[in-house]
Formats: structure tokens, sequence, C-alpha cells
């Protein structure tokens, strides 16, 4: 019998709780849920815009959009990765648990395994996409994938592509990126896809379900909708108010 890949509730929330529940699901899991992926979509209360761990806060600052409204949340993400914009994103987590040959691959693999399943789900749903499969190097320009890393220091995600991020196979543009962080309980990847740059994008349940399939299939498993798991009393809260805090968001 093949492991499942819950599929569990789609959720709107502010920023800092979507970053909460994000960790909670790769921290937490009920036992019964050891050894399965899990996956959700999400969406944001109001305007939101989230940055990588180890970005510098000043940078972040200068590196907001100028139509960026006032009260706009800005978090601190657990992942790694840029600045993302996540006023008409899509947004999505995937937690692949410790032990399995995905979360043991090497964080290029990993990447390039999920969005390899991400553009099969966009060309199912009409919109041509393709893998990034060469990046940029000081030495010698481009270099094929197998010589060289994605591209190092802070970015503005969507603004410029990295190694296997997902582009417009005509102009080069970015669909869609991600991020991601291992722990001793796995690996979790917390990715965005821009909306605007998929128009043939019509039903964006249709799309979750192209891409959950084919994320199952890449993991091995079966996708099945799974209720939220119940955590321990206040520590949804606890979380949440530790990323809202202006000590977590400007601690570099």
């Amino acid at each position: 019998m093949k492991p499942k890949l819950d599929i569990l509730p789609f959720r709107a929330d502010s920023a800092a709780a979507n970053m909460a529940g994000d960790f909670l699901l790769l921290r937490r899991y009920s036992e019964a849920g050891r050894g399965r992926a899990r996956f959700r979509a999400y969406g944001w209360h109001r305007p939101a815009f989230t940055f990588g761990y180890s970005q510098k806060i000043a940078w972040v600052r200068g590196q907001l959009p100028a139509d960026a409204p006032e009260g706009a949340e800005l978090v601190r993400r657990p992942t790694g990765g840029g600045l993302v914009d996540h006023r008409e994103d899509w947004t999505y987590a995937l937690v692949i648990p410790r032990g399995h040959a995905l979360e043991a691959a090497r964080a290029v693999e990993s990447y390039r395994a999920v969005h390899a399943a991400l553009v099969e789900a966009l060309g199912a749903c009409g919109q041509a996409a393709v893998l990034k499969v060469r990046c940029e190097t000081p030495e010698s320009g481009e270099g094929e994938a197998a010589d060289c890393a994605a591209a190092k220091g802070p970015t503005v995600c969507f603004a410029r592509p990295e190694l296997y991020d997902v582009l417009h196979p005509d102009s080069g543009a970015k669909i869609a990126g991600a991020a991601q962080k291992r722990t001793k309980e796995g690996l979790l990847f917390q990715g965005s896809i821009w909306r605007p740059a998929a128009p043939a994008v019509r039903d964006w349940a249709e799309f979750q379900a192209a891409f959950t399939g084919a994320l199952a299939e890449a993991l091995g498993a079966e996708a099945a909708d799974e209720p939220w798991p119940e955590f321990a009393e206040g520590e949804v809260e606890a979380l949440t108010e530790q990323y809202a805090a202006s000590e977590w968001t400007e601690a570099r």
C-alpha cells in the first residue's frame, strides 16, 4: 500500500499565523501521520510580504514595492529565500517527513522535483511553463545545472529567477519560486505562484488537484484529503505571537 500525501483544508489567515501553521506542520504531527507528507494551500487576510530567515531587515524594507499599502504585513519566514509579495499569489506549503528519499536529497534536487510537478500541473491547466535549468556563474556566464548552484545573496522573488524556478517558456518571466527548511523532523517547502504570470489557469482548485496528483506521484504516495491535526493547547497562538513580534521580524 502506498503512503499518503495528506491534503489539508484551505485556510486564510494573518501572515504570522500562516508562518506558524507551516512550521507547526513540520514540527508537530500526530503519530498516525508519521511517514506521511502533508500539503496545504492558503490565503492571506490582508496585503502581506514575507522574506527569508537570513535576510537583513534594512535590505528588505528597501526592496518593498512603491505601491505597498500602508499597514501591509511584513513577516520573516522560517525558510530561506527572498522577499515575496503575496498580494496576487497562490501560496502553498509541503512537508516531507524525515527519512523520505526526497527529504534526504540535496536541496537543489528536492527543489527540482517539486517544481517539475508544478510545471506538469500548469501544463494540465493549459499554462505553458518550463524549469530554469541553467544558472549564471560569475566566472563563466551561464553554466549547466550540475555545475552551479542557485544564485547567492538576497533577491526579490519573481524579479530574478533561480535554478529550477518555474518560467514562461517564451518570455522567461518567472511564474513560481519557493524556499526550504530542513530540521530533524523533515523538510518544509514554502512555495508561491504569481497568478498574473499564469493567466491560462482559470480554476485554481483544478490546478491544486493536478499539482497534488503530480506531487503524490513524485513522492510515491497517494493524495487524500485529511482534517487539520490537533496541536497542543495554546501552541498555535504562542508561535503566531512569536512570528508577529518585531523582535522576530527585525532579528537581523
